[in-house]
């Protein structure tokens, strides 16, 4: 007989390394080669696929984050701030060595610049973490096209997981063949608008919308403070941005991607799964990394919903090909 943790099917497994961001925010000046500027501020944050699987967890979810874990400080920082999240640990990996992942990034007017660090470590084959946890949506906080992540896809497609995909500044291009046939794998993309148009290579963000939704079931660019857009079976919606006070913009990105699966689980129409990720990346943005990410009620309260127990949305309204 099985036991109830076997029937388990946990809401989100995220996929992807943890990071630690040192965020240096409000430059008095732009950064010069051989030039020097003072900062405001500054704070040592967790982030990387932390921060998707942490504001899912905020806003309620049950998330399963695999990711590798060393013997280095920040790989120590990260394991405690994940712990003080209740974060499930039953796909975390400890290595006897470091595997220090480190991003400095220079937070000015809105925008930022980054610099990062990473030991090379073998991550779990995702086909494996598939059939081992069996979710009903997989966040993938990166594009990856290699044949292993291919299967992988095909794999989450028969256990009936729904797949989002980030974009994060890859490098590719959709004249790759991997690209195309990774998307074609790919229920929910959700790139911001310079990488749809690095992406695509089109004239402007408008002509990347149209060919990127021509690829996916479900598209959803990022427009920063000209809000997002979705498409979905030919159909568009655009939501405008959220006014804040933006402090940094590392993680607001993987806060949005949260925002809109809980809306996606919870059964919300696109529109309203949309206006959820603008509101929750619009949130992050008014503290370092992720840290300022929204948990469920202060969402609900933010849309003018009352607050209810998480749900399940069914498989038939489900982004699928």
């Amino acid at each position: 007989m099985e036991t109830n943790d076997a029937l388990r099917r946990p809401d989100v497994l995220v996929v992807g390394a943890y990071f630690a961001d040192l965020v240096f925010h409000g430059l008095t000046d732009a950064l010069r080669p051989g030039g020097e500027v003072f900062a405001e501020g500054f704070a040592l944050v967790p982030g990387g696929a932390y921060s998707p699987a942490m504001a899912l967890r905020r806003l309620g979810r049950d998330v399963v984050w695999s990711t590798d874990f060393g013997t280095d400080a920040f790989s120590a920082q990260v394991l405690a701030a994940a712990r003080h999240e209740g974060l499930d640990e039953a796909a975390f990996r400890h290595h006897p060595f470091p595997v220090r992942s480190l991003t400095v990034a220079l937070a000015a007017d809105g925008e930022r610049s980054m610099v990062s660090f990473q030991d090379p470590v073998a991550p779990e084959q995702l086909a494996l973490l598939l059939r081992r946890h069996r979710p009903r949506f997989l966040v993938l906080p990166q594009l990856r096209c290699d044949d292993a992540v291919l299967g992988a896809l095909r794999v989450a497609r028969e256990l009936g997981t729904v797949v989002v995909m980030d974009c994060h500044d890859t490098a590719a291009a959709l004249s790759d063949p991997a690209v195309r046939r990774t998307l074609a794998e790919v229920d929910v993309f959700t790139p911001n608008a310079a990488e749809a148009v690095r992406l695509t290579g089109a004239g402007d963000v408008e002509d990347a919308v149209t060919e990127l939704a021509a690829l996916v079931p479900v598209l959803v660019v990022k427009r920063g403070a000209n809000g997002a857009t979705a498409v979905q079976g030919g159909k568009r919606h655009d939501v405008p941005a959220v006014p804040s006070r933006v402090v940094d913009t590392t993680g607001a990105g993987d806060c949005f991607n949260a925002g809109f699966v809980h809306g996606l689980l919870a059964g919300w129409s696109l529109p309203d799964c949309l206006t959820a990720a603008v509101v929750c990346g619009a949130a992050a943005t008014t503290g370092p990394g992720s840290s300022a990410a929204l948990r469920a009620d202060d969402l609900d309260r933010r849309l003018g919903r009352s607050t209810e127990l998480p749900g399940t949305l069914p498989m038939s309204d489900q982004p699928s090909h």
